[in-house]
């Protein structure tokens, strides 16, 4: 048996056991794929971080679910460079620096930013947004979330949603609707023909906090054996893409403050900023993290 050491940080909060948690395992070249399930599988959050060398970039990092390896991990990001950061890995100690990580979404752009108070703010470039219309039946869909059709916001757009993964955006009416739900995630291949292995994201413009602009719930695929993700940064980044090509569609330039995780008690802030060069839509989002623990994990 072998012994891997992993580090527990929380991302979008500055709050021990609030925001979203990933695993964190550094120096991961020596590690199968199988093995790196296998940890992820143990640890048990919704996605574990393996950090490695790159040849395109400043590191490489795969990120897996207890299930499957995703091509992007948004809160997983955040946190592997905020403790890349704060234990010295990274190079730099202006207040803002630049960095690449490549992933199996691309290689993309990081930037750190460090304020006078020593606050660390991860800054992510994600994929350009592309949306996919929902062809299945919206009834169906609500009560696969608990929800009744009553609950949807039908003067918008369900639709599938990626700047990196899929995910399908379902608008809804009131923010009360998001206490009383109840994810049946093993229907969620069915319903979803276009992308049977989506995740699915209800949201909606009522928020907690009045400095918020859209708050959501993110519900896993169960191909990743997880059940609820608590506050994601790609489906926060796709949100604000999405505010942006069908809500507030006449402003070339956005800056969106997502919120989530309140009906689970961790909740976590993610910041978004939104361009709009010709017909893309081109995403950062932003957000910090804090250690929690490190443990270790025994596999073969």
């Amino acid at each position: 048996m072998q012994k891997i050491k992993v580090y527990h940080y929380d991302a979008f909060t500055t709050v021990p056991n609030k925001g979203n948690p990933a695993g964190i395992v550094f120096e991961a070249e020596d590690l199968t794929d199988q093995q790196m399930v296998e940890i992820a599988r143990k640890v048990g959050f919704n996605e574990t971080s393996f950090v490695l060398e790159s040849e395109v970039g400043d590191y490489r990092i795969r990120f897996f679910t207890p299930g499957h390896e995703m091509n992007l991990c948004g809160h997983a990001t955040i946190a592997t460079w905020y403790a890349l950061k704060t234990r010295g890995f990274l190079h730099g100690n202006g207040s803002s620096a630049e960095f690449s990580q490549e992933t199996k979404a691309g290689t993309l752009p990081i930037r750190i930013e460090t304020s006078a108070d020593e606050t660390t703010l991860v800054w992510m470039k994600q994929t350009p947004a592309e949306f996919i219309p929902f062809e299945g039946s919206l009834d169906h869909l609500a009560q696969s979330i608990g929800l009744t059709m009553d609950d949807l916001d039908l003067s918008l757009p369900v639709v599938y949603g990626s700047t990196g993964i899929w995910t399908l955006l379902v608008p809804i009416r009131k923010l009360d609707a998001f206490k009383k739900m109840v994810p049946d995630n093993q229907r969620f291949p069915s319903l979803l023909n276009e992308m049977p292995r989506a995740s699915v994201h209800p949201f909606c413009l009522e928020t907690f906090d009045p400095t918020a602009d859209m708050h959501g719930r993110h519900f896993s695929s169960p191909f990743s054996v997880t059940v609820e993700d608590a506050v994601t940064g790609t489906a926060s980044g796709v949100m604000g893409a999405y505010y942006a090509k069908y809500i507030k569609r006449d402003e070339f330039q956005q800056q969106l403050i997502v919120e989530q995780g309140q009906e689970i008690g961790r909740e976590g802030r993610v910041q978004v900023h939104v361009t709009r060069p010709g017909d893309q839509f081109h995403v950062e989002i932003a957000g910090t993290a804090v250690y929690v623990k490190e443990f270790e994990v025994e596999i073969q």
